[in-house]
């Protein structure tokens, strides 16, 4: 179970350092394999190699009024494996749709990851923050 936020940096060749703290459990429970792809908001999601094989097969079942949405996410997945120190690259391609720079915010999603441009999810986290809560709030308690 994946949670918290980290803030990285790109690095020159588009490379980004997978925190510590998330290291060990990648590697144990995914062979350091992942698969990044884009995400309907803007941002990417990084799935762990089995995670994503989940997501894939139920992608798969969604019918033909959703093909679309399956180029969307199957059609720019890139698999990629951590290096040695960690690091991952993201794609010329996959940076260029998430805005990615230099600045990044990475979050844990429970069992995947969403990478955000720092500026980007700043912008949204102030706006969901200024506006009503969902009504599946309304009753949760705090």
């Amino acid at each position: 179970m994946f949670q918290g936020a980290s803030s990285l940096s790109l690095d020159a060749k588009g490379r980004l350092s997978v925190p510590t703290r998330h290291r060990d459990v990648l590697a144990a429970t995914a062979s350091s394999q992942l698969t990044i792809t884009k995400h309907p908001h803007g941002c990417l999601m990084v799935f762990p190699r089995p995670e994503w094989e989940k997501f894939r097969e139920r992608l798969a079942q969604l019918p033909m009024s959703a093909q679309w949405w399956k180029r969307i996410f199957l059609g720019n997945a890139m698999d990629v494996d951590m290096d040695g120190t960690g690091r991952v690259l993201i794609s010329p391609e996959l940076r260029a749709a998430a805005g990615l720079t230099k600045e990044a915010v990475l979050l844990g999603m429970g069992n995947h990851f969403e990478l955000w441009d720092k500026a980007t999810y700043d912008e949204q986290e102030a706006q969901a923050m200024q506006g009503e809560m969902p009504d599946a709030f309304k009753d949760f308690s705090f």
